[in-house]
């Protein structure tokens, strides 16, 4: 029988395949730069207006609290079954409504800034251009809300790798898309809005209706290793074609040959889908067999389980009651204390807002070098097609970032039993030594110093999410995690308009208001690395702060992945 006949639609499996290919298309935020320069000379901006003009970009692709308060209201029937049954009518709700209010908005706003720069409408005011690029922005977030936070309901044991594996397939997402506009429209800013008008539109159309919550056990976690392990695949693939692009002139038909071979790496996961299934189907009986080999067992084989349970987090053999009636009463004092608080509660927190205060300059800092990677470049003396390829290998260092401090974070977690705070520390301290070999200018030192910058930023989107939803829970992790995303566009403005902008038009001189060497980003950039070192202390003082806390976790998902597996106790 063919295989995909036995495919079930209705499975986390699928669900989360179905947010990988939706989040493959969803990054539209960090290709500004391929159609910045277009933007610029048909609308007649300096650089501070075309900073101001990608702020709004920023503030649309991180003001999610709408798209989190739009989530957690439709998936409240996951939530309520007695709701359900008082009314049916939100039995139709669910993440596809996020999706759906994503696609309206992503299409508005990039078809109206595609009429604008063709012609097709009269040049907007400003403010209206404002306008277009926050709604066309403001559509990720929707996106990435559903995605994501869904991800983390069907995997809350390994939160952190389900985060990764979805900002990670969300920072190649801005190479996927550059590598299909060189395929189809080579040279053609203005024809890539129309693309980002329609493809992430069409794409969330179609893929909507699969991804849903499912309140079941939680699988094999090797699955979630596949997904892993393709989407490196797919990184390493898109790498390799950005150097082969960057040396040689690939003819047509390479570049056809080359995306049908992408497009074919970006449908295996629902191989992995199919397998799945497979597993979860065989482990029933492993399951029934765990249950009842407890009565029967002799006291040295007990022990044995006992001395397992303590020695292997995995959570998947038998814990011993007494140990089980303390965590049980543990995890109830921390919930009261720390989980599942709304949004207002989480504001009223100190770490909340240690946390943002993070993010600004981590965030922002690193947004402000990745819209302005084009006009450094050329400060700098690069190629079009050199700064284009920056912009592709950005999305893979973003991409290495996020999905990889989403995994190492669950693994020290879980295993070492190292507070995620810590990977901030870390992550931002390497920001601010990136930032630094950009400020050099030396030949060469914007590729490695985007390197740093672009792996740690991309970090940050992994480890925020998750210790947001470690911290206060995953009720309203919505609304949480996109309120603290403003500090990205709050961190962009200062430094894109008010940081480098302003040193940039003070040192820009001549026709077209342009800047040539090391002069016009040098102070920026030191700027830039002193923030970004006071958030790693920032993050520091978070690690201190919830260093107990995590010592909790680690023992609260010992005794949930025990329950989830129905694992009796003796």
């Amino acid at each position: 029988m063919d295989p995909l006949k036995q495919l079930k639609l209705n499975t986390k499996w699928v669900s989360t395949v179905a947010s990988i290919w939706i989040q493959c298309t969803s990054g539209s935020l960090y290709t500004f730069s391929i159609y910045s320069s277009t933007l610029k000379t048909t609308q007649h901006y300096d650089q501070s207006t075309l900073d101001t003009v990608s702020v709004f970009k920023d503030i649309g692709a991180n003001l999610g609290i709408l798209s989190g308060l739009l989530y957690t209201y439709s998936t409240k029937v996951h939530r309520s079954p007695h709701q359900q049954r008082q009314r049916r009518w939100i039995h139709f709700l669910g993440p596809w409504v996020v999706h759906l209010t994503g696609a309206i908005q992503c299409f508005t706003g990039y078809f109206l800034m595609w009429t604008s720069v063709v012609g097709l409408i009269p040049r907007p005011p400003i403010p209206v251009m404002c306008l277009f690029m926050l709604l066309a922005a403001h559509a990720m977030t929707f996106f990435n809300t559903a995605d994501v936070v869904t991800s983390v309901r069907n995997f809350p044991s390994y939160s952190g790798t389900a985060v990764g594996i979805m900002k990670g397939f969300l920072g190649l997402s801005g190479a996927i898309l550059i590598q299909v506009y060189q395929t189809i429209f080579r040279n053609k800013p203005t024809s890539f809005l129309l693309l980002l008008a329609i493809l992430p539109t069409i794409n969330a159309l179609l893929l909507m209706w699969f991804v849903r919550i499912y309140d079941e056990n939680e699988g094999d976690v090797k699955n979630l290793s596949s997904f892993s392990f393709i989407a490196l695949i797919v990184a390493a693939y898109l790498m390799v074609i950005i150097i082969m692009e960057q040396i040689f002139t690939l003819p047509l038909l390479g570049l056809v040959f080359a995306l049908v071979v992408l497009l074919f790496l970006l449908a295996s996961p629902l191989c992995v889908a199919l397998r799945a299934q497979e597993r979860d189907s065989g482990r029933i009986s492993g399951t029934a067999f765990c249950e009842g080999d407890e009565i029967s067992a002799a006291p040295h084989q007990m022990h044995a389980r006992k001395t397992l349970a303590r020695e292997d987090p995995s959570g998947y053999h038998c814990l011993p009651s007494s140990s089980g009636e303390e965590m049980d009463t543990n995890d109830k004092r921390t919930s009261q204390r720390r989980e599942n608080l709304n949004l207002l509660q989480a504001m009223c927190t100190v770490d909340f807002w240690i946390l943002f205060s993070a993010m600004v300059c981590g965030m922002g800092s690193g947004l402000a070098t990745v819209n302005n990677i084009s006009q450094i470049g050329g400060s700098l003396g690069y190629s079009s097609l050199e700064t284009s390829s920056l912009v592709s290998l950005w999305s893979i260092w973003n991409f290495l970032g996020r999905f990889g401090a989403g995994s190492v974070s669950d693994y020290f977690l879980r295993f070492r039993g190292w507070a995620r705070p810590l990977f901030m520390v870390i992550t931002l301290a390497i920001m601010s030594i990136g930032h630094l070999v950009i400020a050099s200018g030396l030949p060469g030192a914007l590729y490695a110093g985007s390197i740093l910058v672009g792996v740690c930023y991309g970090s940050q989107w992994s480890l925020m999410p998750t210790v947001a939803s470690d911290i206060y829970g995953v009720g309203h992790l919505g609304t949480i995690f996109n309120t603290i995303t403003i500090a990205n566009p709050v961190g962009s403005y200062i430094f894109s308009v008010r940081v480098i902008g302003y040193i940039y038009d003070r040192e820009a001189s001549g026709e077209g208001n342009t800047c040539t060497g090391t002069r016009c980003f040098m102070l920026s950039f030191l700027i830039m690395a002193s923030a970004t070192l006071l958030g790693s202390l920032a993050a520091l003082g978070l690690f201190f702060r919830t260093k107990r806390f995590y010592n909790d976790v680690i023992l609260r998902r010992l005794l949930r992945s025990a329950r989830e597996y129905n694992i009796q106790t003796p």
